[in-house]
């Protein structure tokens, strides 16, 4: 909700004490302080809640309803800081307990609060400012708003600071940041406030993640909702700063929906057979859209068709830097021109008349088109140009080449016979998430949470090392290779510009720079309420010492489709080798990135493991020449996983050396094959994570203490992995059971997201995420051929 709505929606407003129009200033102070993390909401009683009336006053129901709303917020405190004793005060304002009184020009407080002797004995009216202070530090407030209409504010006023706010209520001269004209404007702006504050701190009810799906051109990716709301896309790369980013922040943070004039309900979305085009459909009315092949370098063209026989309403409001760029929109003869981001961007829409609204802060424009059965209507969001002239090829041709772009790669797959469909679109969604660059995302979205109101909320729209090579290892299983060698180049120029290849990071920016700091956007409510939204990855300056083993094992692969071994990859291989030489033996982060202590994980050693081993079998498979100490070294891992990496009072391998606590990873110990899966330590594995990890049709990744509050759902990479181990160690009816509950978490366009929370059975996390399509992937293969 914006604030202008919010203070059009004010109900029980007397017509003769109507409000007036909100200056925009005030408006733009409401929006920043409805997000700021812990805020301080002060009034005086006489001067800015009361009556207009002199003789009557009590204070307005519209001001005690909007501080009753706010006081109920998590992080939210108010008061009523007044000139009149405390019980006088008490008995007139009628306030709620949960709002704090503060009588007697701040010496008389409802609440325990240390009040120093001198300022008790003082007599000033300045005491308030003294008195707000004393609570901004009890609540320890990031932010105050005071509003003060009254003699004596202007001391209040001049104590404010920083991301303070003061409003004066009324005429006369002030040293307040802001000013609005009476009472009933006040109760109006505390309602504004309580209303985006509420949708900061909860968030809208938001889309199902599993049933958002995702456009791509490998150039970029975008997120449509069932409803055909575009809500996540990024510009220039997939890991810019967003320019609608719904799903995170509401309709402040950009839309781009189309809906037919009449209402009702979407009736169901598909992608078109084969391709990452999109359609939604209602009763006489579709919305096709997909990201254009074939536009100029730094330009993405979003391309929205609308069809059928009735008329269709759009709402166009890009928000850049997720919302925190103001924008302008300027109707021309084909579209519109958009400035405010930091890139040209236009919205080619022939014969569209627009309307354009304006809040003070940001565009947003508004059209009723009218579709016809021979004659759909067109948008094409240019981002990268502000041209608006005609294309050179028809609509229809552009979607055409889109989808073959797609289809004919399909085809030339050699795809499982289990849940094939599903596996197709997993490849699809795969090859979605690889970019010209050669980098791999791990997945298209930030912040989507690992708990709903939780902070575990991180950004994946980078490459991992680990992530890329097992994502494009897995195309390589289905019969392509063009974009496993596109990443080993992405590889290759990352190592090459670094000391040793011991100083490999765990990730990287898709172009294989390194990222900047990790930060967090203030101003976005995050999904369901779930903050902070964050960009950037503190884990790319974590040791992560098992993503060795997945890029030699990636090559291995590949080099076993092409029948050769390129000598730059095998230069590559004995790079890996020689860092896992140097610092094997070191505690890590581990792959699941616990912003912990460093531990001797058993999952990293097994991946330094398998980086010894698989150098070796390509050595001697490919006639070259094998460093001597490889083999000795290999086998002293493997001795030391076996004696340290057992736990005798688990019954299992556990996460580290140094605890009983169980981690789904260590199941590589046998899927690896480190160890033989007949072995009974791996088959008590297997039954230890089974009983302590799997929860209905899911397994959690671990249970231990991490150093993060709150907890997560549950990873469908375990729940692959442990369908793999089921099947390994002779258990096909259980694998079966649990690869169906698998398949059910896939959303209706069939995208699956990081996990599944089996008590509320609602999908979690970024979304569509590598790691779960891949792992999709790998148990129907085994499944079809075990």
């Amino acid at each position: 909700m914006t604030v202008t709505q919010a203070v059009e929606a004010v109900p029980g407003m007397p017509g003769d004490t109507a409000p007036a129009l909100m200056p925009v200033d005030v408006r733009q102070r409401v929006s920043a302080l409805a997000r700021t993390s812990r805020l301080l909401v002060a009034c005086d009683y006489d001067g800015a809640l009361s009556t207009v009336d002199p003789a009557d006053r009590r204070p307005l129901p519209e001001a005690l309803r909007a501080l009753r709303d706010l006081a109920d917020l998590p992080g939210t405190v108010c008061a009523v800081i007044s000139g009149r004793p405390l019980r006088d005060l008490a008995a007139l304002s009628r306030l709620p307990a949960e709002v704090r009184l503060v009588g007697a020009h701040g010496t008389e407080f409802d609440t325990d609060v240390t009040v120093d002797p001198d300022h008790r004995n003082a007599d000033s009216p300045s005491d308030k400012a003294a008195a707000l202070e004393l609570l901004r530090d009890q609540v320890e407030a990031t932010a105050i708003l005071y509003i003060g209409g009254g003699e004596g504010e202007e001391p209040v006023f001049m104590r404010l600071t920083g991301a303070d706010a003061g409003v004066r209520v009324g005429e006369g001269p002030t040293v307040a940041s802001h000013r609005v004209a009476d009472t009933p404007t006040a109760a109006a702006l505390l309602s504004a406030l309580a209303a985006e504050r509420r949708f900061w701190v909860f968030g809208e009810r938001p889309t199902p993640i599993e049933r958002m799906s995702m456009l791509s051109n490998q150039g970029s990716v975008a997120l449509v909702g069932p409803d055909a709301r575009l809500l996540w896309f990024c510009h220039p790369e997939p890991d810019s700063n967003a320019v609608f980013a719904e799903v995170l922040g509401g309709r402040q943070a950009g839309v781009f929906a189309v809906a037919p004039a009449h209402g009702g309900r979407p009736l169901g979305q598909r992608y078109l057979p084969g391709t990452m085009t999109v359609r939604t459909r209602w009763s006489r009315m579709d919305v096709t859209d997909y990201l254009a092949h074939g536009t100029p370098q730094g330009r993405t063209d979003l391309i929205r068709v609308i069809s059928g026989v009735t008329p269709a309403t759009v709402e166009f409001a890009p928000r850049p830097d997720f919302g925190r760029a103001p924008v302008r929109i300027t109707p021309q003869e084909n579209g519109l021109l958009v400035e405010g981001a930091d890139f040209p961007m236009a919205l080619y829409s022939p014969g569209v008349e627009w309307e354009i609204d304006h809040d003070g802060v940001s565009d947003l424009a508004r059209a009723v088109v009218h579709p016809r059965s021979e004659q759909p209507v067109v948008l094409e969001l240019r981002c990268g140009t502000d041209s608006l002239v005609h294309g050179t090829l028809p609509e229809s041709e552009r979607q055409r080449t889109s989808g073959e772009h797609w289809s004919r790669w399909l085809d030339g797959l050699t795809l499982p016979d289990t849940a094939q469909q599903l596996a197709a679109r997993s490849a699809l969604t795969l090859r979605g998430l690889c970019t010209p660059s050669g980098g791999v995302m791990a997945a298209a979205t930030t912040s989507l949470p690992e708990e709903i109101g939780g902070v575990r909320n991180w950004d994946y729209r980078y490459c991992w090392l680990r992530d890329g090579a097992l994502t494009v290892q897995s195309l390589v299983s289905l019969g392509s290779t063009a974009e496993a060698e596109e990443f080993l180049d992405w590889v290759h120029r990352v190592v090459d510009s670094l000391p040793g290849p011991e100083m490999l990071r765990p990730l990287y920016s898709l172009r294989g720079t390194n990222l900047g700091p990790e930060e967090v956007i203030e101003s976005l409510s995050g999904y369901a309420g779930s903050r902070p939204v964050r960009i950037g990855n503190l884990a790319d300056h974590q040791v992560q010492l098992d993503v060795f083993g997945p890029v030699v094992e990636l090559i291995e692969k590949l080099s076993s489709v092409r029948g050769t071994l390129a000598d730059r990859d095998w230069d590559l291989v004995r790079s890996m080798a020689e860092a896992v030489a140097r610092r094997w033996h070191e505690p890590d982060h581990g792959i699941w990135e616990e912003r912990d202590e460093p531990r001797q994980r058993v999952y990293s050693k097994v991946m330094c493991w398998v980086t010894l081993d698989r150098a070796v079998s390509l050595a001697r498979a490919y006639g070259r020449e094998v460093d001597p100490s490889w083999p000795d070294l290999r086998d002293g891992i493997a001795a030391e996983v076996l004696d340290k990496g057992w736990n005798e009072e688990a019954q299992a391998f556990t996460t580290a050396y140094d605890g009983t606590d169980l981690d789904a990873a260590s199941l590589h110990i046998g899927l690896s094959g480190l160890i033989d899966p007949a072995d009974e330590r791996f088959q008590a594995t297997v039954t230890a994570v089974e009983a302590e990890l799997r929860s209905g049709p899911t397994v959690y990744r671990y249970h231990r203490d991490d150093g993060l509050p709150g907890g997560e759902g549950g990873f469908h990479l375990c729940t692959a992995w442990l369908i793999e181990a089921y099947l390994l160690t002779g258990r096909r009816a259980e694998a079966d059971e649990l690869f169906k509950h698998l398949v059910d978490c896939a959303g209706p366009t069939g995208l699956i997201p990081e996990e599944f929370d089996p008590v509320t059975e609602r999908a979690l996390g970024n979304h569509p995420q590598a790691y779960s399509h891949l792992g999709l992937i790998r148990c129907a293969q085994l499944l079809d051929r075990l």
